[in-house]
């Protein structure tokens, strides 16, 4: 293993179907980066960007369900990206890995080749934690994973919007208890809403809410049933496990 690379785990995803390589400190790849993947659409040929990939673990996931995409990888850490692009040749799977600011401006996008109007869908999990209401990690490349300033939900909206062919389509994962900010920032441009709940277990409020929109989508918004992660015994349920394994994917990844 090169130096850089020396404080790495390698974790199987899908059931073993992907091998990643992350860092053992800092934001680590789980369950969040498996559902995104699993409620994202996308087809053989479909251009597809995974904005603040991390390690690529969404985006690959996505390469793997659904051969003969175009992937891109964007993520701003470099350490990060370079695992990424590990990560992309170790399974065999093609991708673009892009060391850039998601909320850098149109021309450093276009001189990356993700032009405005470039992209059939982008995936993202942005970071989401109230800097007044969260206590920042001491790892500075957790911190940035996970703390948002006021502006930067509507800074990676914006770009995904940018990016977007006309009808493309977004898919993110974000905190329920924050659901009014995503919506806020998702009506400018964006419409044809797909809501799915997660839910820890039965007893509990939701605690992610994945969504999928269309750039200039008319349609009512929607809202699915639900995803309970866990049983009543604290293990994952079938749909979950099939999820987590590569066998299932969630109601937003059908068009």
């Amino acid at each position: 293993m090169s130096e850089p690379f020396a404080d790495v785990t390698e974790d199987a995803f899908l059931g073993g179907q992907l091998r990643l390589r992350q860092l053992k400190s800092g934001h680590r790849a789980g369950h969040d980066a498996m559902l995104l993947a699993a409620a994202t659409p996308a087809r053989h040929g479909d251009r597809v960007a995974d904005l603040g990939a991390g390690v690529g673990a969404a985006g690959l996931a996505v390469a793997r369900r659904v051969p003969g995409i175009d992937l891109v990888l964007v993520e701003l850490d470099a350490t990060l990206a370079g695992l990424a692009r590990h990560n992309a040749s170790a399974n065999a799977i093609p991708a673009a890995v892009i060391v850039l600011d998601v909320e850098a401006a149109s021309g450093a996008f276009a001189a990356a080749d993700l032009p405005p109007d470039s992209v059939d869908v982008v995936l993202m999990n942005p970071p989401f934690n109230d800097p007044s209401r969260h206590r920042a990690s001491p790892d500075g490349a957790r911190e940035v994973a996970h703390v948002a300033t006021a502006a930067t939900l509507d800074a990676w909206i914006h770009a995904a919007r940018r990016i977007l062919k006309p009808k493309g389509l977004l898919t993110l994962i974000w905190r329920a208890d924050r659901i009014a900010d995503v919506l806020a920032a998702l009506d400018r441009g964006f419409g044809s809403l797909e809501l799915l709940p997660v839910h820890a277990d039965v007893t509990q409020p939701a605690i992610r809410i994945l969504i999928r929109a269309a750039k200039g989508g008319r349609a009512p918004t929607r809202i699915h049933a639900g995803v309970v992660l866990n049983d009543e015994s604290g293990v994952p349920n079938k749909q979950v496990q099939e999820i987590l394994t590569g066998r299932g994917i969630l109601p937003l990844a059908f068009p």
